[in-house]
């Protein structure tokens, strides 16, 4: 699933594939009592301490995917989604009449890693047919400057754009509402926004994204089709995780 991300910009790969599973019909709502949720325990971690600032660190693509949630770590209920899973020629791009929506439409459209990424790893898994599709990933950064500076660049994307045109091959344009959200209060100076079909043919489909630091290492989840919560525990068992693996070897 690479619509946003792999890097939350990866929203366009997440909304793809929702629009494979629906067709080009509007999506139904899921049924509550059939869709697994995601959730983690409450630690006694504070959520949203500050890093504490070192020198470069130089992370793999194979030491970043290890931090990653994996199957095992979620509820039943759920699959994983394999890029080979996705089908040929059902690509979507964002575009936006005013300038003011440049930024924000240059990350939804980045291909899955984000700006200045040195490492990347992405994991995406599925509740079913009618959702919840979970876009995972990590971005190795080198430095928690580097991620605050692409967070506080990526936060103020969102807030000067209000609606953006996702395009499907082979489907209408869609209108899609940009929205800010609380953010989960999991790891470094997080924040959230959310994706919202207004008009055209996918009107009603919602996507929802997170972004958090991890001291060098910037973590994205974003989730298609799901439902009120899930976005925080996603985010705080994929921040739990990750910070416990990266601290071995950062």
């Amino acid at each position: 699933m690479k619509l946003a991300s792999s890097f939350p910009l990866v929203v366009a790969a997440a909304v793809l594939l929702t629009l494979t599973a629906c067709g080009e019909d509007q999506p139904d709502a899921a049924a509550p009592s059939s869709t697994p949720s995601v959730s983690a325990t409450p630690t006694e971690s504070t959520p949203t301490d500050q890093p504490t600032e070192t020198g470069p660190v130089k992370r793999t693509e194979a030491e970043l995917a290890k931090a990653l949630l994996e199957l095992k770590d979620l509820p039943s209920g759920f699959s994983e989604e394999k890029e080979d899973d996705e089908p040929a020629g059902q690509s979507s791009t964002f575009s936006a009449p005013t300038s003011k929506c440049k930024a924000l439409v240059k990350y939804l459209n980045s291909d899955g890693e984000a700006p200045e990424s040195k490492a990347s790893a992405q994991r995406s898994f599925t509740g079913g047919q009618e959702g919840p599709y979970i876009d995972f990933s990590l971005d190795s950064l080198r430095t928690s400057a580097a991620v605050r500076e692409l967070q506080t660049s990526y936060r103020q994307a969102v807030t000067d754009c209000k609606k953006v045109t996702m395009r499907t091959a082979g489907a209408n344009s869609t209108q899609m509402e940009v929205s800010e959200l609380t953010a989960p209060t999991f790891g470094e100076s997080p924040f959230a926004f959310r994706l919202t079909g207004v008009s055209g043919p996918k009107q009603g489909l919602e996507y929802v994204a997170a972004i958090t630091g991890i001291g060098d290492v910037l973590l994205s989840v974003g989730i298609l089709a799901g439902q009120q919560g899930e976005l925080d525990g996603a985010t705080e068992a994929a921040v739990e995780k990750a910070r416990t693996i990266l601290a071995k070897t950062g």
